[in-house]
């Protein structure tokens, strides 16, 4: 591995290079403005957070989130421990009950994991029941600032090329991560990109 996103200015480096080779790029960030930085820290809790927000909507996840982080169940000691009821009694399903207590015992060394390849972080993270491909990808570029890695699978992703290009259909994950290789070695800021431009594509419909 070599350099990480680590702040505003390497998001514009990106985000420069990103307009300079593709001009719908440079179309989309005059309508987004400059990009997020859109890091947060690593680790055991923001793993879990992402599992928790899986399949439901921002706010449910929020809400599920604040119990579970008020309840103290944000450390894989604090999850072992825990009761089948205890953790039902925060807002955790049963299939993300199983998941909590799986990645609680897979005991993944997350200060190790930050000087990993890339490949190796998907690995390591997928190997776990209940994380996926797309949590794993989304970790590694927002709680690990890696700047070469992509999310095909996302909607919202998919969306956004399909309005920029103007498309008639969503590319499929094979197609998009296909394109994608065209945006190395940024990928992780043209995702960022597309992203926000989602939300002004959104925007945009709500005031028509």
């Amino acid at each position: 591995m070599t350099r990480q996103i680590t702040c505003d200015a390497d998001v514009a480096e990106g985000a420069a290079w990103l307009a300079a080779r593709e001009p719908r790029f440079a179309a989309a960030l005059a309508q987004t403005g400059p990009l997020p930085l859109r890091l947060a820290p690593d680790g055991f809790a923001a793993l879990f957070n992402k599992i928790v927000s899986q399949q439901v909507s921002v706010a449910s996840a929020r809400a599920i989130w604040g119990r579970v982080a008020a309840a103290g169940l944000i450390t894989p000691q604090a999850i072992v421990s825990a009761s089948d009821d205890e953790l039902r009694s925060v807002g955790l399903s049963r299939p993300k009950l199983k998941y909590a207590r799986a990645l609680a015992e897979a005991d993944i060394d997350f200060v190790a994991l930050r000087a990993a390849s890339d490949a190796d972080v998907i690995a390591t993270l997928t190997a776990v029941s209940g994380i996926g491909v797309w949590t794993a990808q989304v970790y590694a570029m927002f709680n690990l600032g890696r700047p070469d890695l992509f999310a095909p699978g996302d909607l919202a992703l998919q969306e956004a090329v399909r309005v920029l290009w103007n498309l008639p259909d969503r590319p499929t994950p094979k197609e998009l991560e296909a394109r994608a290789r065209d945006w190395s070695p940024w990928r992780a800021v043209a995702a960022r990109l597309l992203f926000t431009y989602y939300r002004v594509i959104k925007e945009r419909e709500g005031i028509t």
